[in-house]
C-alpha cells in the first residue's frame, strides 16, 4: 500500500484556466499507474480558476474513497467564520488536515491570527501541514518559511500535530532538530525537486534523507509525499526505492504513519498485498530487510 500525503489539483501552467476535472482525472491515472492507493490533495492558499477552492475539491472527490482533502488556508483573508464549513467537512471525514503557506504569504506559522485554526485542528485531532523551505515562485519570501519557526508553534501548542512539509529544504538539519525535539512534529519528503530527479540531485537528496532517517529522525515521524504534479510520482517512488532502510521502516513511511496521523480508513480496500513491495518486485529491485 502507498499513501501519497502531498498532492495538488492546481493548474500550475495556467492559473486562469479552470481544469479541476482534468487534473483529477490525471491524478487518478497517475495513482493507478504507480499503484498509489490513497492520495491527500492539498488545496491552495488562494482561489483562481486554476486553483480550485476546498469546497470545489471536496465536491469533486466526495464519491472517491481513494482521495481525501487537506484544506489550504489563506492567511490574508482568514476569518474564524470559515471554520464553520471546514468543521463540517472534517466531521464527515472528507477533510483530513489543514495547510498553511508561510513563505508564499508573509507570516510566521505561529501567528496569533491563526489561533482559531490551531484550536480546530486540536479539537478535531487532525494535523496542520506547514509549507517550509524553498518556494515554487521566486516571489516567495523564505525567511517566513524556515522550519525553525515551527518550533515556536510546536512548543506553544503541544497537542497540535504539525507536519513540516518538504523537509524544510534546504534547511534539512534544522528541520531534523525541530522534528527530533518535539513529539508533536512530523515531516514529509515532498517537493524536493521539480519534475524528475536528476542524477546529481537524486544522489544528494538520497544522502540527506538517509542521514536524517538513520541518525536524526525516527521513521515514525516521516511521511511519504510527492508534491504531484510539480514532482513526478514515478520518479519519487524510484527515489524511495533507493533509500537503504529496513522494510519495516519503509512501511511506516510509505503508509502506516499517514494512516495513523490523518486517521485514514483503509478497511474498505481489498488489499491482496503491499503495492509498494509489489512495485519493487516488478522493478526487479531489492530492499534492505
Amino acid at each position: 500500500m502507498i499513501i501519497d500525503c502531498h498532492t495538488h489539483l492546481n493548474n500550475y501552467h495556467n492559473e486562469e484556466q479552470e481544469s479541476l476535472a482534468t487534473s483529477l482525472e490525471n491524478l487518478q491515472r497517475e495513482m493507478r499507474k504507480n499503484r498509489v492507493t490513497i492520495s491527500l490533495v492539498l488545496t491552495s492558499y488562494k482561489i483562481t480558476p486554476g486553483r480550485p477552492s476546498t469546497r470545489s475539491v471536496v465536491e469533486a472527490t466526495r464519491h472517491l474513497n481513494s482521495i481525501y482533502v487537506v484544506a489550504g488556508i489563506n492567511y490574508y483573508t482568514f476569518h474564524k467564520d470559515e471554520l464553520i464549513e471546514l468543521r463540517e467537512y472534517i466531521r464527515e471525514g472528507k477533510v483530513r488536515g489543514l495547510k498553511i503557506y508561510p513563505g508564499y504569504q508573509e507570516f510566521y506559522p505561529n501567528d496569533a491570527k491563526l489561533e482559531p485554526l490551531f484550536e480546530l485542528a486540536q479539537e478535531m485531532e487532525i494535523p496542520l501541514m506547514v509549507h517550509t523551505g524553498d518556494t515554487f515562485t521566486p516571489k516567495g519570501k523564505i525567511k517566513y518559511s524556515h522550519p525553525l519557526h515551527c518550533d515556536d508553534l510546536a512548543v506553544d501548542h503541544p497537542k497540535l500535530k504539525i507536519v513540516i512539509c518538504h523537509l524544510g529544504n534546504p534547511w534539512f538539519r534544522d528541520c531534523m532538530e525541530v522534528v527530533y525535539k518535539n513529539a508533536n512534529v512530523y515531516t514529509d519528503f515532498s517537493g524536493l525537486v521539480l519534475g524528475n530527479f536528476t542524477d546529481r540531485f537524486e544522489q544528494y537528496m538520497a544522502k540527506q534523507l538517509h542521514e536524517m532517517i538513520v541518525w536524526g529522525l525516527e521513521p515514525d515521524k516521516c511521511l511519504y509525499g510527492s508534491d504531484w504534479p510539480i514532482s513526478s510520482m514515478e520518479s519519487y517512488l524510484d527515489f524511495m526505492d533507493e533509500i537503504k532502510i529496513p522494510v519495516k521502516d519503509k512501511r511506516k513511511i510509505m503508509f502506516e504513519n499517514s494512516v495513523r496521523l490523518f486517521k485514514i480508513p483503509i478497511d474498505q480496500f481489498q488489499l491482496r498485498g503491499d503495492s509498494f513491495f509489489e512495485r519493487l518486485r516488478v522493478n526487479g529491485k531489492k530492499m534492505v530487510e
